[in-house]
């Protein structure tokens, strides 16, 4: 994992799924060459393989399944997910959490298959105990911040500073993303001053009206 990074999350909004969804990825690839910071696209399930055919953009996953191939409909095998394309994941975002058990399970599948692995928490405490499952990254994100536009880096700055100072107590080698409002350059910027390597976003830069501006925006301070 190359840092600074920033990771954009597709989830499901129509702006982020389908053609729209290369789209982003396109913008995502031109922003990244044009600052020289690593930017990951995270899309739904159905979109990577389109993604990954069609464009150079590192893409992780939203979710997968702590399964083996077999009989569970409906979830995510990270088999298929590697065959797709991708090169890490993201695990118990805060819309799609799971038991700590779960997550370790995850962690250790993506180990096997070398792919990142991307850990959302949601306070200090939590994000020490996923550190101990030693991820490649924890991305710390106060769920009641996450689409307001209140950026945690400002809001919240003892959360990210605390869960960096934590994590690396455990182990230095883990990189500590954060999230929750991030929209543009000063919460970047911000959030990187208190020791993060990156950011975690969606809807800031989805939403916007010329996303590669936004995410060009978004690097500009660095």
């Amino acid at each position: 994992m190359n840092t600074p990074i920033v990771i954009l999350n597709y989830k499901t909004y129509s702006e982020s799924s389908g053609l729209n969804a290369l789209k982003l990825a396109n913008d995502l690839k031109s922003a990244a060459e044009e600052s020289g910071i690593t930017m990951v696209a995270s899309p739904q399930a159905a979109d990577i393989y389109r993604i990954k055919k069609e464009t150079s953009v590192p893409i992780y996953a939203q979710h997968i399944d702590p399964i083996s191939p077999g009989g569970h409909t409906g979830a995510n095998l990270i088999e298929t997910l590697v065959e797709a394309g991708i090169e890490g994941s993201l695990i118990n975002h805060s819309e799609k959490r799971m038991q700590l058990a779960d997550i370790d399970e995850v962690v250790q599948l993506c180990k096997k298959h070398d792919i990142v692995s991307c850990v959302c928490t949601n306070n200090i405490n939590t994000s020490k105990a996923v550190a101990s499952l030693n991820p490649d990254a924890v991305a710390v994100e106060p769920p009641e911040l996450i689409g307001t536009g209140i950026p945690v880096s400002q809001a919240q700055p003892e959360v990210v500073e605390d869960t960096v100072n934590e994590v690396k107590q455990l182990n230095k080698n883990i990189k500590v993303l954060c999230g929750a409002g991030i929209t543009n350059g000063d919460d970047m910027k911000a959030a990187m001053d208190l020791g993060a390597d990156g950011v975690l976003l969606a809807s800031g830069i989805i939403k916007a009206e010329n996303p590669k501006d936004a995410l060009l925006d978004l690097v500009s301070k660095l």
